[in-house]
């Protein structure tokens, strides 16, 4: 498969958001969805934009969308043989809705059961945060590949984004109580979550369940950047379906194996 071109890719993310997303954003009416989460009219056409634009340059590509159907997305990835483009049209519509200005549009070109190519686009900061298998990651033009700074007190000093939500309470008390490192964020948008680390701006990353849509472009920046990330049982994160993934993650090798050791203890001693 020849790989599109990642500044082509961004220039249909940055004109369809411009067209359906920021027109919208803090004034749309909201709905539930069966599985409690909000979904919006700018969700829905975000998602139709994207279809009709990929389709349109590639079309050869099949298409699958958070807002599909369970049975959709199920046959799509059962069947994603010759490439299929993996897009979450709005993570972190609760921000969107109530006018936070943390949400992102994520796309993935998935192949041969891993993503290839990768693109978050955060609208407001005007970031689009991209990578290449193999090739590397960019925050726009500028690559940030490459290890990161250490930090002296390893990760006591560090900012983690945690999703205590979606934990165990066992280990959602340990970390409530005993935190080990310096300070905790989560704005509630993955996808961007993933990037932040990739980038250095978290350290720490850890979630309960994530969707195919969630991490299937950040986990792939993130590597390309320099960082590890893995599941709570230690099982690559990336998984070609509709199940939910745990993640634990971090910006660097070291400062993974000091964040994943500390969360297998403290698990382990919750009685997992």
């Amino acid at each position: 498969m020849t790989l599109p071109s990642l500044e082509k890719l961004r220039d249909i993310v940055r004109a369809a958001t411009r067209d359906e997303l920021l027109p919208l954003f803090a004034e749309v009416a909201r709905q539930i969805k069966h599985d409690g989460s909000i979904v919006t009219e700018a969700d829905v056409a975000m998602q139709r934009r994207l279809k009709a634009d990929l389709l349109h340059h590639w079309p050869d590509i099949a298409f699958l969308g958070e807002e599909m159907t369970v049975r959709e997305q199920e046959r799509l990835t059962a069947s994603a043989g010759n490439g299929l483009w993996c897009v979450d049209p709005l993570d972190g519509t609760s921000n969107y809705a109530a006018g936070i200005p943390f949400f992102a549009v994520s796309l993935a070109l998935i192949a041969d059961g891993r993503s290839e190519v990768g693109l978050v686009y955060d609208p407001i900061r005007d970031e689009c945060f991209m990578g290449r298998r193999g090739e590397g990651a960019w925050l726009d033009n500028i690559a940030f590949s490459g290890p990161k700074p250490s930090l002296p007190d390893g990760i006591r000093r560090c900012i983690a984004a945690v999703d205590f939500k979606r934990l165990a309470l066992p280990l959602a008390a340990q970390l409530g109580a005993h935190p080990p490192y310096g300070s905790q964020r989560n704005f509630g948008a993955s996808s961007l979550e993933w990037c932040w680390v990739a980038y250095g701006r978290f350290h720490l990353y850890l979630h309960g369940a994530q969707k195919l849509w969630d991490y299937a472009a950040g986990s792939l920046i993130l590597s390309e950047a320099g960082g590890r990330a893995c599941t709570l049982d230690g099982e690559d994160v990336f998984c070609l379906g509709v199940a939910t993934r745990s993640v634990v993650a971090a910006a660097s090798p070291s400062l993974f194996s000091e964040w994943k050791g500390w969360i297998d203890h403290n698990w382990n001693m919750s009685g997992r």
